[in-house]
């Protein structure tokens, strides 16, 4: 299973990958980090729909997300 990985302390909260996630999972938090900003975050019960494709790490001007995208699993009969 594909998942994103918010950087908490490097998110100031801009939103930006809210507009970029094809699923529309992406959502602002009720959690504030250090600097005062609310994070980003992906509820749990919603990241079974990530696919992985990296939209949002790349439109975060903070580097604040990671994805870690899952393996996909080898047709048989194909090496």
């Amino acid at each position: 299973m594909s998942r994103v990985v918010f950087l908490d302390e490097r998110c100031k909260g801009c939103l930006l990958c809210t507009t970029v996630c094809p699923k529309g999972i992406i959502v602002q938090s009720s959690r504030f980090n250090r600097q005062g900003y609310k994070v980003a975050e992906v509820p749990a019960d919603a990241m079974k729909d990530c696919t992985g494709c990296a939209s949002c790490a790349l439109i975060c001007p903070d580097v604040a997300i990671r994805v870690i995208k899952s393996r996909k699993a080898k047709k048989a009969g194909k090496e």
